[in-house]
């Protein structure tokens, strides 16, 4: 299992609504997760910033990368593009983690 960590940014003001619309998560959605390997998907909010952190287990690297390509997840990228930072594709800017300690 491969643990991800990542930041997004979330625009001023749309707290309410991210965390709205990721409680009414598309059913398709939570399956392409499942499907191409990711669990134990986390999102927080650092409310001082509107900086997201995010949290993900996935079993294969470039499986969960190609879920990116999946219509699906474009229709998300879309739905989420007016409240959060994006980037020209309408998919969330996004800086991966370095992780530095881990305990079971």
């Amino acid at each position: 299992m491969v643990r991800k960590g990542f930041k997004m940014f979330l625009n001023p003001g749309m707290a309410q609504e991210y965390e709205r619309r990721h409680n009414e998560l598309w059913p398709e959605m939570k399956e392409m997760i499942h499907k191409y390997g990711g669990q134990n998907y986390s999102i927080f909010l650092d409310k001082e910033t509107n900086v997201l952190y995010g949290y993900l287990e996935v079993e294969d690297e470039g499986e969960w990368a190609r879920s990116a390509d999946t219509p699906v997840n474009r229709k998300w990228w879309d739905f989420m593009a007016d409240i959060m930072e994006v980037n020209p594709d309408n998919s969330p800017v996004c800086r991966d983690l370095q992780p530095v300690f881990h305990l079971d």
